[in-house]
């Protein structure tokens, strides 16, 4: 028995748990991959021979695909025209004062004076910007789409509903149509659709579905089982208790829906502007920012900002109770608004003789250009600082980064060797604590730094993400990740993912540590709450285009803009989740922490963050999707890698190459985002949630 109790702490002592044993298999990977690339350089670089022509297999496929249903959708195309021209011509009729007025009285019935003051403020604004045309047009375009989402969104969320073995289905479908990049099925529909504004209006609509469908998906799973029980003893038909009882008792999830539809559609609309063709507000901020007119370019962006705003709030309201409002109110607005229109029929000024911020845009060109002047050494210094000692190293690896002109010094095969060392022993030192899969990680950490994430080894990258689905979803997620990885490798543009990964994942390092730290000080002070707050909202009703503008005004074109323009984008997520995980702590935990003697750091680190850690890793799932949708529209000031190939499809009409590579952008997408969910699910899972 001594024996026998002597021999149990040994094989306990080098039981490998699940982490160290996927870390040291990528790590194994990785070294053998380094240490053959002298005899067998393929397993460092995928030879193009061994590629497949995927561009142009997708590129013929679609070919004939498309061209078989481009008269039906040349018809559509037609029929959908009438709407949009309608809805042009109507709003661009109606007298100004009639639109602020109806916006005004809607602002009213939706949240009282101060929804109405928001909506009365706002299009004020946008009529003394002088953009009013330019807005009513983006907003018609808004009004065609949005009903169209909805009813497609609506359609999908009840047969997920009502049709279970559809459910996986219709999930993947719709992760995949808000992963694929906006920009990656305007060529498609460009060529099946032609040129013009009916190629904005179905992109908004198949960009805006998915929110829609999900939330009618969520709201119908929610529906009480009393209420469903009730609506079936009361012997109505299915469609009667679906339409009649189970979607309105839905109905505040739906609207959610309903807010998010809009603010997808209105992004969208943006990003059409790409492709021309349309005199609206997206168009405008496209050409001043190509004029370098940024002046202009912010003031075209506070109207995008400014419609944001009013359609979230009052979308927004939609999803809660409120008290009812006196109807004499709405008619008197909407009276008086008329009657204002009516009086001054041929007598308004046009809309775009207004030029009240005029001023305030020469000023800010002048104060830009000012800054610039005086301080260009020091922006140039800190863009450079960023790009020579961080961002390029990342890229393409210390082996090549650290040169005499940036670092002083040349790296040499010795350095590497060094650096190799110091991380083995590192890594050796954790491992003989016991923590092996941290040794591990330290290990990979260093192959990533000294060869850079653009000019990984493929079996170390791939082998890296199986073993990371191994861990945290079984040998399904494994397979999940490595087919499509595969795939990417096989395709031919291999090499241009790993530069959107890297571009999107040095983002996401950037917003996990600050956004994170951010999230913490909101959680522990009520006042950095109060002030990060408003921030966050703002951030998250900007469409995507209007964060180049203030990146451009200082930075000019470059990936350094492109990065601080996505860590703008993707860092309010990592803020909201976990400041909410770290305060949605149970008061039971809490009080046992306290009672047990610990301190405010020790409860935070022990209970709080533990407890935390499933929706901090949603909050960094959210931050790593809102990465790789801004990275396509980066792409626009400077990037390389897959948004970049997406841009050239879109200018040259290749329907393949833009096809495969908005596939490709959004496989990295899918696989980052099941390994995160694998992980937060694990997390719920050890904590009995």
């Amino acid at each position: 028995m001594s024996l026998a109790g002597a021999a149990a702490p040994a094989r306990r002592r080098w039981h490998l748990s699940k982490g160290a044993l996927a870390g040291l298999f990528a790590l194994a990977v990785g070294i053998i991959c380094i240490l053959m690339e002298p005899v067998a350089p393929w397993l460092v670089s995928w030879p193009k021979g061994w590629s497949l022509p995927a561009s142009e297999w997708i590129g013929d496929g679609l070919g004939w695909f498309l061209a078989a249903i481009k008269p039906a959708a040349r018809a559509l195309s037609g029929l959908l025209a009438y709407p949009m021209d309608a809805a042009n011509w109507l709003l661009g009729a109606l007298p100004w004062p009639v639109v602020i007025g109806a916006v005004t009285a809607l602002g009213w019935y939706l949240g009282g004076w101060r929804m109405a003051a928001l909506g009365a403020i706002g299009l004020g604004f946008i009529l003394g910007s002088g953009y009013w045309a330019e807005s009513m047009n983006t907003l018609a375009l808004v009004f065609v789409s949005v009903p169209l989402a909805l009813m497609l969104g609506l359609a999908i969320g009840i047969l997920a509903y009502e049709v279970p073995r559809a459910k996986a289905a219709v999930q993947t479908l719709l992760d995949v149509m808000q992963t694929v990049p906006t920009f990656a099925y305007l060529t498609p529909l460009l060529l099946l659709f032609g040129f013009g504004p009916v190629v904005g209006l179905i992109a908004s609509a198949i960009y805006a579905a998915p929110p829609m469908a999900r939330n009618v998906l969520l709201g119908l799973e929610r529906v009480e089982d009393e209420i469903k029980e009730a609506a079936i003893m009361s012997g109505g038909t299915r469609r009667q208790q679906l339409f009649l009882v189970e979607l309105p008792a839905a109905t505040t999830q739906v609207m959610i829906g309903v807010n998010q539809c809009l603010m997808a559609a209105l992004s969208m609309v943006i990003i059409a502007a790409v492709i021309g063709g349309f005199n609206d507000i997206g168009w405008e901020v496209l050409l001043t920012m190509r004029k370098a007119q940024f002046g202009q370019a912010f003031l075209a962006g506070l109207v995008i900002v400014v419609f944001a705003i009013i359609i979230d709030r009052m979308s927004g309201a939609l999803a809660r109770s409120r008290s009812p409002r006196d109807m004499r109110v709405v008619w008197g607005l909407l009276g008086v608004s008329v009657l204002l229109g009516i009086l001054s029929l041929g007598r308004l000024p046009d809309p775009a003789s207004f030029t009240l911020f005029d001023p305030a845009a020469g000023a800010v060109d002048k104060a830009v250009g000012d800054f610039t002047a005086a301080n260009g050494i020091l922006l140039d210094e800190v863009k450079n600082g960023a790009m020579f000692y961080m961002l390029l190293p990342l890229r393409i690896g210390l082996d090549q980064a650290v040169l005499p002109f940036t670092w002083g010094f040349q790296w040499t095969p010795t350095h590497s060797a060094f650096f190799f060392a110091a991380a083995a022993a590192l890594g050796g030192l954790f491992a003989l604590r016991g923590r092996i899969a941290t040794g591990a990680l330290i290990g990979c950490l260093a192959i990533m730094l000294e060869t850079g994430i653009s000019q990984l080894p493929w079996p170390f990258l791939i082998a890296g993400a199986g073993a990371l689905g191994w861990m945290s979803g079984g040998w399904r997620l494994t397979r999940f990740a490595v087919i499509l990885l595969a795939l990417i490798l096989v395709s031919g543009l291999w090499e241009r993912a790993l530069l959107s990964l890297y571009l999107s994942g040095a983002a996401v390092f950037a917003c996990a540590l600050l956004g994170g730290g951010l999230g913490l000080l909101a959680a522990i002070n009520t006042t950095a709450w109060a002030v990060l707050r408003p921030v966050c909202d703002m951030l998250q009703t900007i469409p995507l285009f209007v964060f180049l503008i203030p990146v451009l005004m200082f930075f000019q074109i470059g990936e350094f803009s492109a990065f601080l323009a996505i860590c703008a984008y993707a860092i309010v997520p990592m803020i909201r989740y976990t400041r909410h995980g770290l305060v949605t702590t149970p008061a039971d935990l809490l009080e046992a922490a306290e009672a047990s003697g610990a301190t405010q750091w020790q409860t935070l680190r022990d209970v709080r963050a533990p407890y935390a850690a499933p929706t901090i890793l949603l909050g960094l799932n959210q931050t790593i999707l809102y990465a790789f949708a801004m990275l396509v529209i980066a792409a626009l000031i400077g990037t390389t890698g897959l948004g970049q190939s997406i841009y050239i499809a879109l200018g040259s009409a290749d329907v393949g190459l833009g096809v495969a590579a908005g596939a490709a952008m959004a496989i990295l997408a899918l696989v980052a985002d099941r390994l995160v969910q694998g992980f937060a699910e694990e997390r719920r899972h050890a904590l009995g949630l």
